[in-house]
């Protein structure tokens, strides 16, 4: 049994209507959980897209609103066993790349960019933050929304990396900004241009993540995080801003990135393309190409 699982009792589910992400409230501690599951994949589908966005806007309207109990920190998570996403949804993006719709492509890569900016900029409100917790692989932009949070947890074992290249692109929807201030771009290209796995307890040494939690024990980390961090939390918001100012990640930036990304996308060959819809297969789980299984996919070094 999970540690969320545990506390359910103490927790208030929302009454949101979401049918991709399931979300709760710890009104006692200030938490609101968010959990993911799309389907048929469990992937950045515009339906986990717009459900995000629009838990995003909730939590804002429940934070300015004085009447209503305190959000401190929001949780972005998976239910999914064994993944937290798998990044983008493949099937969409070829869709999109053999029809040459490039307006498409790019409204698609704009509202990952809004989740992750929201991620990022702890919805706007510096009382606030976002934790991100990793208990299953975390692939392409699934790593990129995670390296988003202010905060990532992550359990031993978990696997994490950005495949893109593997079918000759990149990935453009947060990893060189948030990845490369996590742990300096130069290392940040490297695992880019490499296409490997990494085990989380490898992130952790480079500095890519915050917390590194044992297998089954990732909300109780998230706990543990928040009850060590409440004991110097002024100092530890200031310090936020203070990073924001000196090593800022603008939405702009993130913009003129996806811009290049949308334009190499549209570049791919055939090649390419049938690289990708063998990933596709995978994610749904009907490829008997042991070659591109997550699990085949050699770590790194």
């Amino acid at each position: 049994m999970s540690h969320l699982q545990s506390i359910k009792s103490t927790l208030q589910p929302d009454s949101n209507n979401y049918s991709h992400l399931t979300t709760y409230q710890d009104i006692h501690n200030g938490i609101a959980w968010g959990y993911m599951h799309a389907e048929p994949r469990p992937c950045f589908t515009p339906t986990i897209l717009r459900e995000l966005l629009s838990w995003g806007s909730d939590m804002v309207n429940s934070i300015d609103d004085p009447d209503k109990p305190d959000i401190n920190y929001f949780v972005l998570a998976s239910s999914v066993p064994g993944i937290f996403s798998l990044g983008g949804d493949l099937d969409l993006f070829m869709q999109h790349i053999e029809a040459r719709d490039r307006d498409a492509l790019y409204r698609y890569a704009i509202s990952c960019i809004d989740c992750s900016y929201a991620t990022h900029s702890h919805l706007n409100r510096p009382s606030v933050t976002s934790i991100a917790l990793v208990q299953g692989q975390a692939l392409g932009g699934g790593f990129e929304s995670a390296l988003a949070a202010n905060v990532l947890i992550a359990e031993r074992g978990c696997k994490m990396g950005l495949p893109e290249i593997l079918f000759n692109l990149f990935p453009g929807m947060g990893a060189m900004t948030f990845l490369g201030r996590r742990v300096g771009h130069q290392k940040a290209e490297k695992i880019i241009l490499s296409g490997k796995l990494y085990l989380a307890e490898e992130l952790f040494e480079m500095g890519a993540i915050d917390v590194l939690a044992e297998p089954g024990e990732g909300e109780k980390a998230v706990y543990e995080y928040i009850r060590k961090e409440s004991k110097a939390r002024n100092g530890s918001l200031a310090l936020r801003a203070a990073r924001e100012i000196s090593q800022p990640a603008s939405y702009e930036e993130l913009i003129r990135i996806t811009e290049i990304w949308v334009d190499a996308a549209l570049r791919l060959s055939a090649k390419d393309l049938r690289m990708m819809e063998r990933l596709v297969s995978r994610q749904t789980g009907k490829s008997d190409d042991a070659s591109l299984h997550t699990q085949d996919v050699p770590l790194a070094s």
